[in-house]
């Protein structure tokens, strides 16, 4: 194995854990799942602007985030697929910071609200889950994401990306 498989082996699994602490600490106080959810976790899903290896450690992050908080299959399949999405996404336009948001915010705007209505069978109309879910991801991945964009570029801790 190369020092750089080893280094994006470990970005990916550092990420992954890191989506899992802060997904359990937002479940803790009630916010990583159900109608209303803003987890804290989504934010991280801008680092596949920055680090390739940041999309399959927000989907094992997503994944096993699921499962540990008890989530039925189908939100543990298509939860993490939406994170998945979103992550491929963001890394497709890592050149363009604030579009760089949205592939997140829409793909759980999409994808949970079906996972709400139909998995965990919570009485309500999909367009409002898309509403809930979809201001929770624009507080999560568009304000908190950018927040944490900004502090890297800013602490210099990684590349801009956009001075390619």
């Amino acid at each position: 194995m190369n020092k750089k498989s080893t280094t994006n082996i470990t970005h990916a699994a550092l990420i992954a854990a890191l989506y899992v602490v802060l997904t359990m600490a937002s479940n803790a106080v009630g916010l990583a799942s159900g109608v209303i959810q803003v987890r804290v976790s989504e934010a991280l899903c801008i680092l596949p602007c920055f680090f390739p290896a940041a999309v399959p450690g927000l989907f094992i992050g997503c994944l096993l985030s699921n499962m540990l908080a008890g989530g039925v299959i189908w939100d543990v399949i298509f939860g993490s697929t939406a994170t998945l999405i979103g992550a491929v996404g963001t890394r497709m336009l890592r050149k363009h910071r604030y579009f760089a948001s949205l592939p997140p915010i829409l793909s759980n705007m999409i994808i949970v609200p079906f996972v709400l209505r139909y998995a965990y069978h919570i009485e309500g109309a999909i367009w409002y889950f898309m509403l809930t879910v979809g201001a929770g991801e624009v507080i999560s991945c568009g304000i908190l994401g950018q927040l944490l964009y900004s502090a890297l570029v800013n602490r210099k801790l990684v590349n801009n990306m956009n001075e390619e």
